[in-house]
């Protein structure tokens, strides 16, 4: 809704004329400059009517057939945000016009009222169809149209690319954190291929060694067995601490010195880690006898390097399927874009992408507060991921200081609040400041540094949330604790989102 100084109405307390004399329209300011013959034109096609209080002069959403001009009392704009009328404007200034106010458009965000406009009090209003007005508006000052035009389109077109750019970008920085995280378990995974191979040649030449005629049958059989149980037991190997492992190593080497095996506190360690112990050692013994009880000890220590390194390598490879997982969920290949889903899937394969900015190593750590009994919700879930990453990088960017040095916590939670789903993304950095607080919605506002941010995230987070899906997202910051809320309806809306 547009306003300026007018004079008061000569309608006021007046019976309705059907349309407006010229010397009446020169008196509001929109009309103010028009020639006799322009006037002459609003007038005859521009309607008087008349609007009882409490009464929608126009709705938001529905298709915009007229521009309004205020001519007596009290009106009121109102948008819907979050499922509710939010009251944006309200005013009785004479001249205030409202309605289908890019007429003079001819795509598509021009064919539907952008906001709702109630009469608060009777009042009157100028109803011009939008259609011709925009016809004539053209003929009259084609060089203003095409201004208009190219203004507003090119803002969008800037708008469009800005926030691609901006997707790119966290794209970008996830990327590199995705590429970290693959990296690490890739090469954990060819390390441990490569002791493998020596560890199974190692194996082999023992195995020569142990039946070269010295082992009976039955011994080299329940050796095997042996074996088999050593296999079983580093599969179950329970985690150990520092001090536990120590005291269990110095155990068992002490015992394989007492026994003759040379270098026994270089074997101990292994058979730890795969979860033997002495009775274990012991049971080899009986099984082998003293004359080629080193030979089976090491050809098991073989056995049991051999496990632990193939447990590694199937750690490695189920941690980059996770990872490939998650960087799939993330992207929401092969999904349809519209549907049902749950939240914690999307935040948790956020999460995984962001890899080295978060956790013990990087200084941030993270605390997880899922309600896991919340109902999937219908959603972009593609765009929803946008949101996760622009609202978690905003985060992890507070707790990250000038010299690149983060510290903090970052807390995601989940909650059901009445008939709405609330994701919360909280930081324990400065905070936000009150006057910048009210702006950060704002398209292109930004505090970061030239060259560190485009201040399209949250204008992008706010219109895929409660544009996208009827939603709403508010901030709550204090120095310590700043908290986004995201809230998302449990149900479908009616029409397409």
């Amino acid at each position: 809704m547009s306003e300026r100084v007018s004079e008061p109405s000569a309608l006021s307390g007046q019976a309705l004329p059907e349309h407006l004399p010229p010397e009446q329209l020169r008196e509001l300011f929109l009309f103010a400059d028009l020639s006799d013959e322009q006037l002459a034109w609003v007038g005859e096609h521009a309607d008087v009517v008349e609007v009882p209080a409490g009464e929608d002069i126009v709705t938001e959403g529905t298709p915009a057939k007229c521009f309004h001009v205020l001519l007596t009392g009290t009106v009121a704009m109102s948008r819907v945000i979050g499922g509710d009328a939010v009251e944006t404007t309200r005013t009785d200034q004479p001249g205030v016009y409202f309605g289908a106010v890019q007429f003079y458009l001819e795509d598509e965000s021009a064919r539907d009222y952008p906001a709702s406009v109630r009469a608060i009090t009777d009042s009157v209003v100028l109803a011009l169809p939008a259609r011709e007005f925009a016809d004539e508006f053209a003929r009259w000052y084609p060089m203003a149209v095409h201004l208009l035009e190219g203004m507003l389109l090119g803002m969008r077109k800037t708008n469009s690319q800005v926030a691609e750019r901006e997707r790119l970008l966290a794209l970008g920085k996830l990327s590199a954190g995705l590429t970290h995280e693959l990296n690490n378990p890739a090469a954990a995974a060819g390390r441990a291929a490569d002791a493998l191979r020596d560890r199974v040649t190692g194996m082999r030449n023992k195995l020569a060694m142990i039946a070269s005629g010295k082992l009976a049958g039955a011994q080299l059989q329940k050796l095997v067995m042996a074996q088999d149980d050593f296999v079983k037991k580093v599969r179950h190997a329970p985690d150990l601490s520092p001090m536990q492992a120590s005291d269990l190593e110095d155990e068992v080497g002490d015992w394989l010195d007492e026994h003759g095996v040379s270098g026994g506190w270089d074997l101990a360690p292994v058979f730890v880690a795969g979860g033997l112990r002495v009775d274990d050692m012991e049971a080899v013994l009986a099984t082998a006898g003293p004359d080629t009880f080193e030979g089976a000890v090491r050809w098991l220590a073989y056995t049991v390097e051999t496990e632990s390194l193939l447990r590694e390598i199937l750690d490695a490879t189920a941690r980059i399927s996770d990872l490939v997982g998650a960087a799939k969920q993330y992207s929401q290949m092969d999904r349809a874009p519209y549907r049902w889903i749950d939240v914690h899937e999307g935040l948790e394969a956020t999460l995984v992408m962001f890899g080295r900015k978060l956790g013990e190593e990087s200084g941030i750590g993270i605390v997880r507060d899922y309600d896991r009994t919340l109902p999937q919700v219908p959603a972009y879930a593609a765009e929803l991921n946008q949101v996760w990453t622009n609202l978690i990088d905003n985060a992890i960017d507070a707790m990250t200081a000038a010299d690149g040095a983060a510290s903090g916590t970052l807390t995601v939670r989940t909650a059901r609040v009445d008939d709405r789903l609330l994701v919360e993304i909280g930081d324990t950095g400065p905070g936000i400041a009150p006057e910048v607080r009210r702006r950060i919605f704002e398209p292109f506002f930004t505090t970061k540094a030239v060259g560190h941010g485009t201040g399209l995230g949250l204008d992008v987070t706010y219109r895929v949330v409660v544009n996208r899906h009827h939603g709403d997202v508010v901030v709550e910051s204090e120095p310590g604790d700043t908290r986004f809320r995201v809230f998302l309806p449990l149900t479908e809306e009616p029409g397409p989102a």
